[in-house]
């Protein structure tokens, strides 16, 4: 059930079937010079879409902007603070919450570590607002790194790399300009760095030439499975 494309006596019945919730979390950031700036957010609605046609559960509308601090530099990058990202999954769970759900999937196609430090943050604060609320933080490229390990040609692939144009190629092509160079940055172990995009000029951590749209297909059919068996596990496990 798509929230936005629902009316009111929709989502009223929709809350007899179901009151569990993912919400998908990209970015609107640089994906190497052949994937669209808005490939994280691609990523993590196409998996809710499909995950909506097999079970019942509501898909929220996506948050189109993260916390993007490796790729802050490179042009078409718009990084917000991590105090607005955790301000906006708080109210926005606030507000499901208000509305009925209980059980909250915060799915991220963009998987920065500052990122998803910030909604794990706002995941445990909402545990303790909440005493009956259910939450779980986790990345795309985590399910997709872990359940595609027997696909990935690529050791190390993460970012505009094999994974994620193989998932483009597959989801949207009409996306894709071309291919890019394998490329994977170097920066200084411990050191922060202001001119990022001088130790990572091309954008891309991994292989794109190692896509194709068939891995892409496996990779969404065995995102969206995991996906799943982890909303299972949710809403049956008992409160600790």
């Amino acid at each position: 059930m798509i929230i936005e494309e629902l009316t009111m006596p929709e989502f009223i019945a929709g809350l007899e079937k179901t009151r569990t919730v993912l919400i998908p979390f990209g970015a609107t950031e640089e994906h190497g010079p052949h994937l669209p700036l808005s490939t994280d957010t691609l990523h993590a609605v196409e998996v809710g879409r499909k995950l909506a046609t097999r079970r019942p559960i509501f898909i929220a509308p996506p948050i189109p902007y993260g916390v993007c601090r490796s790729t802050s530099c490179h042009p078409g990058t718009l990084s917000i603070r991590t105090e607005t990202l955790k301000a906006l999954a708080f109210d926005i769970v606030s507000s499901l919450y208000g509305q009925g759900l209980r059980h909250f999937v915060l799915l991220t196609g963009h998987a920065g570590g500052t990122h998803l430090s910030a909604l794990i943050d706002v995941g445990e604060e909402l545990l303790v607002r909440f005493a009956d609320c259910r939450v779980a933080v986790l990345t795309e490229y985590m399910l997709a790194s872990r359940e595609g390990r027997g696909l990935i040609e690529t050791e190390g692939d993460s970012h505009a790399g094999e994974i994620e144009t193989s998932r483009i190629l597959h989801s949207h092509p009409q996306l894709v300009k071309g291919t890019a160079a394998q490329e994977f940055p170097a920066f200084p172990p411990g050191i922060l760095v202001r001119d990022k995009h001088r130790c990572w000029p091309g954008g891309v951590w991994g292989d794109p030439g190692k896509a194709s749209a068939e891995k892409g297909a496996q990779l969404e059919g065995l995102v969206v499975a995991a996906l799943g068996r982890l909303i299972d596990q949710l809403e049956t496990m008992e409160d600790y």
